[in-house]
């Protein structure tokens, strides 16, 4: 029997999921502000009301109520049961799936809320101010300006600097040991293990920001000014950092344009902005590492169609065959990968100045061989076809690699290529490419098998919801004894006050939602109950929007548990809200359970139709309204009393 799913996998695969590449790859959106629209997918409808938040992380509609983090679009849309919706989203992570065993738990690996986000975001901001107001940043001004960088692409990469110094940074950011050991978690400090001495990581240097999908700064990398080594310093593994995982410039590159076709595949920081400096904003580098199955599962993700732009010496034409064998198991039809070579000392960030943007545009147009040939004609020079070892040679080396192609198209046609080059027939190229020695799989630049549970865990950090100023503490003087007035407080006259009362803290009354909404998750079956909740919550009224959608799914699938339940929020603020809400179980008034619940509803839904009553009536006065709204309205009106209507069925 397969044990239950982590949770640590399920939060660190919705912190790999942006839930625009989900919902965009079933429905298709449109951009509106900070957000992106659609026509539901869930109900019939002109007028689009489906919402999704980059931001957030969370879809909403609101013509029908539905909503939820990706993991909830994908079992409503798909219509798959829990487990299976976490299977489709791994498996379009490229990520394998877990099991525990006897129901033992695991810590996160990769925290949701983690505090190293923040932490590293205030690093990025005194980086950048650095390279505006520090005394030694006229050296890197000059370097990025020698480069032919301006303002704008260094605001738009938010590139800085490092000044030079061992505890710069360590002074600005380490309020206390706590946060000295979080810093070093970041990769922000290193610590000597010897001395127990701390001091930063990155000085004198140029630095680039790392960003994952969602804009979250992860890491940094480091460009030298001086004559230290190594010339680029890149962030270690943390536990919101895993650089065989990630590609720089791609989360710049998607906010430039959301509807990229294809993304060129550079080898450093200066090669991608050098190319955005010049127009093309669509270019990625790996970090330090060679291109990986991951990095290719995450790009063709994104766009159909991959170029890689590699230096024409032997250490570029070695590159290339790696990204091209990373590539292979990638391939679905309508998929392509494209290779072009520079010239000899050449790299993108040189040329693309030296030639302009058009005239490299035009030789990557005249020069990029497609996947295939690039593929035949290495093969071709490692193993001669013009004689029959030769042939023999050429098949048991491309048999295997063409058979990695899921494509069944491209597979098909790349066997067909390879029989014309040897000669042979399709039993033939099969029986030596059966026959043929497997390869050891090279060692993954980065190791899945990391301990990452050794490491802090932050899953328990949350902000509070409400700040209320405590008194400060102040130590004892040593030797200092008590005194029986000590722990009384001073009166306005700078006297004790003997017989004083604790000061009164005052007690916010819950808002009616919130208890609906902790009532349902512990009692889902109520949603059975509700009739209409008129589902029509405003786009500010997150609270009502996130009730309709939790009595949507549970009517949509009454065998939703209140886990189930929650794990459609998993990973957003609302997520975090219901968290919270399940573990006071205690504050839910048996005795009138189901009354103040549905009296909640019922409220909502008045309040609902009445807003929307005004908003059409508004509208009527400004113009025509179409024959949908005269219907909505006319409906609106025949209701003479809405908030005695029934919201529940009276079941």
């Amino acid at each position: 029997m397969a044990g239950l799913i982590p949770q640590s996998f399920i939060d660190d695969l919705l912190n790999r999921t942006d839930i625009v590449d989900v919902v965009s790859s079933r429905v298709q959106m449109k951009k509106a502000g900070k957000n992106y629209t659609a026509c539901c997918p869930f109900h019939k409808e002109k007028t689009p009301s489906f919402s999704v938040s980059p931001d957030k992380q969370f879809y909403y509609c609101f013509g029908c109520g539905a909503g939820g983090n990706a993991l909830g679009f994908i079992m409503d849309h798909d219509n798959l049961d829990f487990p299976q919706a976490v299977e489709e989203l791994a498996k379009a992570a490229g990520m394998e799936i877990p099991r525990e065993e006897g129901g033992r738990s695991h810590k996160p690996r990769q925290p949701t809320d983690s505090p190293l986000y923040p932490l590293l975001t205030a690093a990025a901001d005194f980086y950048r101010q650095a390279l505006k107001s520090h005394p030694a940043r006229k050296v890197a001004v000059e370097y990025l300006k020698g480069r032919g960088l301006t303002g704008e692409i260094a605001r738009d990469f938010g590139l800085g600097f490092a000044p030079p110094g061992w505890d710069n940074l360590f002074k600005h950011l380490s309020n206390d040991t706590l946060q000295q050991k979080a810093m070093i978690d970041a990769g922000l400090l290193v610590e000597n293990a010897e001395t127990g001495k701390r001091y930063d990581r990155f000085r004198d240097r140029v630095m680039f920001p790392i960003r994952d999908s969602r804009g979250r700064i992860i890491a940094f990398g480091g460009r030298v000014l001086g004559d230290d080594k190594p010339k680029y310093l890149n962030s270690p593994e943390t536990p919101v950092f895993h650089k065989g995982q990630e590609l720089y410039g791609l989360f710049e590159a998607r906010k430039f344009n959301r509807s990229l076709d294809e993304i060129i595949v550079v080898e450093g920081y200066m090669d991608v902005i050098a190319l955005a400096q010049q127009g093309l904003r669509n270019a990625v580098a790996t970090l330090g590492t060679a291109t990986s199955e991951e990095h290719m599962k995450r790009l063709f993700r994104v766009v159909p169609s991959v170029l890689f732009c590699f230096d024409g010496d032997q250490a570029g034409r070695n590159a290339a065959w790696r990204a091209l064998e990373a590539t292979l198991s990638c391939l679905q039809d309508g998929r392509r990968a494209r290779f072009l070579f520079l010239p000899e000392g050449e790299d993108p960030d040189t040329l693309v100045r030296s030639e302009g943007t058009d005239a490299f545009k035009a030789r990557i147009n005249q020069h990029a061989q497609p996947l295939a040939d690039y593929f035949f004609q290495q093969l071709t020079e490692e193993a001669d076809p013009r004689s029959l070892e030769g042939k023999a040679h050429m098949v048991t080396l491309a048999a295997p690699l063409i058979d990695k192609v899921p494509g069944a198209n491209l597979r098909t046609l790349m066997r067909q290529r390879l029989t014309e080059i040897t000669g042979l027939t399709h039993d033939m190229v099969s029986q030596l490419a059966q026959s043929a020695p497997v390869k050891p799989q090279a060692q993954p630049a980065y190791d899945p098998g990391i301990d990452y549970d050794a490491m802090p865990d932050y899953s328990d950090f949350q902000q509070p919801d409400v700040y209320i100023p405590q008194q400060e503490w102040t130590p004892k003087k040593p030797g200092a004894g008590g005194k029986k007035w000590e722990n009384k407080p001073w009166d306005k006259k700078g006297k004790r006050g003997a017989e004083r009362e604790q000061a009164w803290v005052p007690v916010g009354v819950e808002p009616p939602t919130l208890t609906a909404l902790r009532t349902l998750l512990h009692h889902p079956q109520l949603a059975k109950k509700v009739e209409d909740a008129g589902h029509f919550a405003a786009e500010d009224q997150t609270n009502n929007q996130l009730l309709i959608a939790l009595v949507e799914a549970v009517q949509k699938n009454p065998k939703l548990s209140s886990i189930q339940l929650l794990s459609r929020w998993h990973g957003t603020e609302q997520g975090r809200l219901l968290q919270r809400l399940l573990e006071k179980e205690w504050l839910i008034d048996a005795d009138n359970l189901e009354q103040q619940f549905f009296d909640t509803i019922t409220s909502l839904s008045a309040r609902q139709r009445e807003r929307n009553l005004e908003q059409l009536l508004r509208k009527a006065r400004q113009g025509e309204l179409s024959t949908e709204e005269k219907n909505q309205l006319r409906d609106l009106l025949s209701r003479n009393n809405p908030a005695s209507n029934p919201t529940s069925t009276g079941a």
